[in-house]
């Protein structure tokens, strides 16, 4: 087994389609043009989706109310502070940093709409890959 897609639902599908393409590099795999307006992105390494839609059957979890330790999306970033940086003047806003002495950095943000993402240069990556660590 595999993981296919983490699904979110939350208020503003669309906007937040729009703002995770233009600032975390995320392309829509698929969209539907009306309600619950869902839309299905892919990372830019093609490893991962999320899922993101507005199903009125359930109401959305105030996301900025869970500490970002009991939910978060979890992005690899080569650069961090610049990242953060960059996220921030986007709209994101940060909520705290973790910097371990093998060099891991943790960067955890709040997305416009409240969730949590944590930008991860770690030393040691969890899957195989390039590393994310300054050379």
């Amino acid at each position: 087994m595999r993981i296919e897609h983490v699904a979110f639902n939350v208020h503003e599908p669309r906007a937040m389609a729009a703002w995770y393409v233009q600032h975390l590099g995320f392309r829509v795999l698929r969209a539907m043009d009306r309600d619950p307006w869902t839309h299905f992105l892919g990372d830019d390494a093609g490893a991962g989706v999320l899922e993101i839609y507005h199903n009125r059957r359930d109401t959305p979890p105030d996301y900025a109310a869970l500490d970002p330790l009991r939910l978060h999306i979890a992005l690899v970033s080569a650069d961090p502070d610049a990242d953060a940086a960059r996220l921030i003047a986007a709209g994101a806003s940060k909520a705290e940093e973790v910097r371990l002495a093998d060099g891991t950095l943790l960067v955890m943000l709040r997305d416009p709409w409240g969730l949590a993402l944590q930008l991860c240069r770690r030393i040691q990556p969890l899957l195989p890959g390039p590393p994310t660590a300054p050379a």
